[in-house]
C-alpha cells in the first residue's frame, strides 16, 4: 500500500483522534482511509448527478429557443403578408406631391420606432408570451 504524508494542526489531530475513537475506527489512519474513499465516491456520483441537470436545462433552454423561432416565424410572416397587401393597394403620390409625402412618411417612421421601442419594453413581451404558450397547446 502507497503511503501519503500530510501534516496537520494539533486541533485538527486531536478532532481526527477523537473521530475514530467516537465511531470505532481501530485506528485515525483508518478514520482517514474511510473518509477519502468516502469523499472520492460522493466525489464521483455528485458529478453524473449535476451532469444530468445540466443536461435537462440545455434540453428545456432548446426547447425554448424552438418556440421563440416558431413565434418569430410567425410574426415575420404577418409584417410581410402586411406589407404585400399595403404595397398592392396603396398607390405612390405623384408629381410634385411626392416631397411632402415623403417627408410625412420619415416623421411616422420615427414615431413608428419610437413606439415600437416603448412597445418591446413592456407589452410586446406579455404578448410574446401568450403566443408561444398558445403555441404549445
Amino acid at each position: 500500500m502507497p503511503r501519503r504524508t500530510i501534516r496537520l494542526t494539533d486541533a485538527i489531530d486531536e478532532r481526527i483522534n477523537s473521530a475514530a475513537k467516537l465511531r470505532g475506527y481501530s485506528s485515525p489512519s483508518a478514520f482517514l482511509r474511510a473518509a477519502i474513499k468516502k469523499e472520492l465516491v460522493e466525489c464521483t456520483e455528485g458529478t453524473g448527478a449535476s451532469t444530468e441537470e445540466i443536461v435537462g436545462c440545455i434540453r428545456e433552454v432548446r426547447q425554448d429557443l424552438r418556440r421563440v423561432e416558431r413565434a418569430q416565424q410567425a410574426l415575420f410572416a404577418l409584417v410581410d403578408s402586411l406589407a404585400k397587401a399595403f404595397l398592392t393597394c396603396v398607390p405612390e403620390p405623384r408629381g410634385t406631391a411626392m416631397e411632402p409625402a415623403l417627408a410625412e412618411a420619415r416623421n411616422r417612421h420615427a414615431r413608428l420606432l419610437n413606439n415600437a421601442g416603448h412597445a418591446m419594453r413592456s407589452d410586446s413581451l406579455v404578448a410574446m408570451e401568450e403566443l408561444i404558450s398558445r403555441g404549445e397547446k
